[in-house]
């Protein structure tokens, strides 16, 4: 009988464009002083039949800072902000992808939505000035799998090339997809996250008019506000996250900086409803249950959670019931924060972008706040890291990541020891 061995996979670069920061660094000290991006809504005009008029978007940004002006008409908003997040991973990491073997590297980035502009900026030119007027980019521009290939182009990475699409689970299932092909030998490096681009006219009145989204529009910056009893739905938001993931004496042979080792994946389906959770939180605690396993963890070793936490109603409520039923007593001495509460929800990058915060938590020994809590929902007694971040040395720590359809996601992260 064959014996599998499990390689041990570690993050050694880390990207990042988002409305708290265009970098890394920026995007971190944000998420440390809980400084929110929400804003009210200023890349299409809205009037009084808009019921939410609030987002996150990325601001002031430039992308030809990395990408030649002539490539931009080739990509849509979020090809431009997931490669421009791909190239600062890589270049964080100091990977050299111009020598080795490129079969041996690859990428997993996924989108919630992919091209969402083009495809109303195309649907918008048929129906004013006719079919004929559609560019030929139209297709290769609005593809799901667009970031994942000119990221691929852009790296020459021939080796694994997925592009998940999983609604809000995306980025962490790319994540988890990356973890498992290094974990069994298929890749020694692949550049996982993923990227939204979805505040636009089409996706703000589709969400609105499920009730999904938060219309305390006169006060943006509180609008996202998880756990909170007054919350009253998520805020949409833009932005990529993509980390570096490696197998770690590849790694140590090149003298990688190592910030966090990935040490398991869990992913469930709730076979119920398209667009809400399961009530009772099943899914999510099952996923969360076989990250944990997979890491080879007992569950009183887990510190922290990156929790989901969207500031639905709903949403909110399954994932506490699903910690505390899975957890048990340990849930109480465990913290758990939203990111989203600062960034507001970035779909199909959400995966990613929590994770990257998960991993800086590990190395700094802090945890990010959840802000706007200020009267925490009903029976939702646990520690949430409200309104500041704090110190505290970190061992273990899970991000939750769940989309409508159903899809479950948790990936447990260790802090390196070294070893």
């Amino acid at each position: 009988m064959n014996v599998i061995l499990k390689r041990r996979v570690v993050i050694t670069g880390l990207g990042a464009l988002t409305d708290v920061g265009h970098d890394v660094p920026s995007t971190w000290d944000s998420l440390l002083a809980g400084r929110s991006g929400i804003r009210t809504v200023a890349v299409f005009e809205n009037d009084d039949q808009w019921s939410t008029s609030i987002a996150g978007e990325v601001r002031d940004w430039d992308p030809t800072s990395v990408i030649e002006r002539r490539d931009l008409k080739r990509l849509d908003r979020v090809s431009q902000l997931g490669l421009y997040a791909a190239i600062e991973a890589t270049n964080d990491s100091q990977i050299d992808f111009t020598s080795g073997d490129p079969y041996r590297r690859g990428v997993v980035i996924g989108s919630g939505v992919g091209g969402i502009q083009t495809v109303e900026q195309a649907d918008y030119k048929i129906f004013t000035v006719g079919p004929r007027k559609v560019g030929p980019f139209t297709v290769p521009k609005l593809m799901v799998n667009a970031l994942a290939g000119n990221t691929s182009i852009r790296f020459n990475l021939r080796g694994v090339n997925n592009a998940p699409a999983t609604a809000c689970a995306t980025g962490a299932h790319a994540l988890g997809i990356a973890y498992r092909h290094i974990e069994r030998g298929d890749a020694e490096v692949i550049l996982a996250g993923g990227a939204e681009a979805a505040v636009c006219p089409l996706c703000m009145a589709s969400f609105s008019s499920m009730k999904a989204l938060s219309t305390r529009n006169d006060e943006p910056m509180k609008a996202s506000r998880p756990f909170d009893r007054d919350r009253d739905g998520f805020v949409l938001a833009e932005g990529a996250a993509i980390l570096v993931l490696e197998e770690l004496e590849h790694a140590k042979a090149r003298g990688a900086t190592i910030y966090a080792e990935i040490l398991g994946y869990g992913c469930t389906g709730d076979a119920g409803h398209m667009a809400a959770p399961d009530p009772q939180g099943m899914g999510a605690q099952k996923a969360m249950e076989f990250a944990i396993r997979d890491a080879g963890l007992n569950l009183d070793q887990i510190d922290f959670i990156n929790a989901h936490g969207t500031s639905t109603p709903l949403g909110d409520a399954a994932e506490v019931l699903a910690v505390k039923n899975l957890f048990g007593e340990h849930a109480s001495k465990l913290a758990m924060c939203s990111t989203k509460s600062m960034t507001g929800h970035t779909l199909g990058a959400a995966g990613g972008l929590e994770s990257l915060a998960v991993v800086l938590c590990l190395l700094h020994g802090v945890m990010t706040p959840t802000i706007n809590l200020d009267n925490p929902d009903e029976g939702f007694d646990l520690d949430f890291v409200a309104h500041e971040a704090r110190e505290k040395t970190l061992h273990y720590a899970l991000n939750n990541s769940f989309g409508f359809g159903g899809h479950n996601v948790s990936l447990c992260f260790g802090r390196y020891r070294g070893d």
